[in-house]
C-alpha cells in the first residue's frame, strides 16, 4: 500500500469516529493554551456572553 493511500484510510478513520476528532481538537486546544501560558500572551474567552481576557497565570491548562 502506497503512503498516499495509507494517509487516505488514516483520514477516512478518522472521520468515521468523532472520538477521534474530539480527542484531536482538545488536545490541540490544551497545546495552544499550554504555549499561550509559557510565552506569557494572554487570551480571550467567552464569558456571560462577554469577551473576557484572561491573563497568563490565569489561562487553566
Amino acid at each position: 500500500m502506497e503512503e498516499k493511500d495509507k494517509h487516505k484510510d488514516d483520514v477516512e478513520k478518522a472521520f468515521s469516529d468523532p472520538e477521534i476528532i474530539t480527542q484531536a481538537l482538545i488536545q490541540g486546544v490544551r497545546e495552544a493554551l499550554l504555549k499561550h501560558k509559557q510565552a506569557g500572551n494572554p487570551i480571550v474567552i467567552w464569558k456571560d456572553g462577554k469577551a473576557v481576557w484572561l491573563k497568563p497565570e490565569e489561562i487553566p491548562v
